[in-house]
């Protein structure tokens, strides 16, 4: 079914107008990804909240600058959680959206120096160009784009930019999360996957740390006097790694292994790491628990077994109303010309912990890059405007379009 003629020139001008922002956009992706943000880099992911900052308050929003609590040892920069007021309240059918995007990277101070932002041909270059400097540039752009065309068919609008999304958000996510709670709809400013897909779904983790106790004796007088923790452990590593496969999309994986102290003594102690995915809340409850009635039934006599769940990230979960904003970013890229799809990843991100609130959650939604993480991370510039007027197009749906 093609999209309504108004909807189309709707379209159309507003890739027209995105387009005519492609050259201001690589002046300013130039300077986003010439300051060095890693994640444990506060000041420098500052400077990059200095710069974000300004933009949002020439757009009109008011922003709140948060400081957040430190986390252990670590301290994050500074989040920005930007609103803006649109014209049609809730109750006349009006819609809060919040655009999610984080200003860290993965890379150490003095990256950007060593490895500066380039253009070849239509790709663009550097450290943080698509994860996600470029992403939340993007966001920015459409936003600009919007006000500026006083398009306000909604009840507010948020913008949330966090500080260590590289490292699991372990300073922001109760901001993430509080944030979310009063919203309608939720779009992830990460970067579209490589071959242009949407990200519809992303796997949630949990992490559990798994102590397995025995008795220590002498290995060579009287081993029989001995409950080893070791051999207890490697039983129950291959029991857990066996659990791969048994449902669709679920991986477990002992990540670390640690017994032990002198080969002359019977192993009274070991621990693991065990880390989860599963791309719904159900599928890591049904592991949890075979991981705790494994560790309810250990191989060697004389040995326990306690399972402690440290973290879980919820699974950005595929909804009926993710489907529905699936349904309407086609749309708007069809007006475009451009066919969109949608995938699911083992990856998470910020996504997860506002899908985790409940909240109908679309990712993906930056322009098209890859090689994330690495030297060769890249940002097809090509693919800008229709990104950009598609993020655009799809705030304009949301604003007045009913959850599902």
């Amino acid at each position: 079914m093609s999209a309504p003629p108004r909807r189309q020139e709707r379209a159309a001008d507003l890739l027209g107008l995105a387009r005519g922002r492609r050259s201001g956009y690589l002046e300013d992706l130039r300077e986003l990804v010439s300051i060095d943000s890693g994640s444990y880099d506060p000041d420098g992911v500052n400077k990059v909240a200095d710069w974000v900052q300004q933009r949002l308050l020439r757009t009109g929003f008011t922003v709140e600058r948060v400081r957040l609590p430190a986390a252990g040892t670590f301290r994050a920069g500074d989040a920005l959680v930007a609103r803006k007021q649109g014209t049609l309240r809730s109750a006349e059918g009006g819609r809060r959206i919040l655009l999610a995007g984080h200003m860290d990277t993965v890379f150490d101070r003095g990256t950007a120096q060593a490895r500066p932002f380039t253009v070849r041909g239509s790709t663009a270059h550097g450290p943080g160009v698509s994860d996600d400097k470029g992403g939340l540039l993007a966001g920015l752009t459409a936003l600009d784009i919007l006000h500026e065309q006083g398009m306000t068919g909604y009840d507010e609008l948020i913008l949330l930019a966090t500080p260590d999304e590289e490292i699991g958000s372990p300073a922001s996510r109760p901001l993430i999360e509080r944030t979310a709670r009063d919203v309608h709809y939720g779009l992830g400013l990460e970067c579209a996957r490589e071959n242009g897909d949407l990200v519809i779904g992303r796997k949630g983790v949990a992490d559990f740390h798994i102590t397995v106790t025995g008795r220590a004796a002498h290995a060579g007088i009287e081993p029989e006097r001995g409950a080893n923790a070791a051999l207890s452990a490697a039983h129950l590593i291959v029991e857990l790694q066996a659990l791969n496969g048994r449902w669709d999309g679920v991986t477990v994986n002992v990540g670390t292994i640690r017994a032990g102290s002198r080969a002359n003594i019977v192993c009274a102690d070991a621990e693991l790491r065990v880390e989860v995915r599963a791309a719904t809340s159900a599928d890591v409850q049904r592991v949890r628990r075979a991981i705790q009635d494994a560790a309810a039934h250990p191989a060697v006599t004389g040995t326990t077994i306690h399972v402690e769940q440290l973290d879980l990230c919820p699974p950005m979960e595929v909804t009926d109303a993710s489907r529905h904003m699936l349904g309407l970013a086609r749309r708007a890229g069809r007006s475009m010309g451009v066919t969109l799809d949608a995938t699911t990843t083992g990856g998470v991100g910020d996504a997860n912990l506002i899908a985790g609130t409940g909240v109908p959650t679309l990712d993906g939604l930056g322009p098209v890059g890859g090689a994330d993480h690495t030297p060769q991370e890249w940002l097809d510039i090509t693919s800008v405007p229709q990104r950009v007027a598609l993020l655009a197009a799809l705030v304009a749906e949301l604003g007045s379009a009913a959850p599902r």
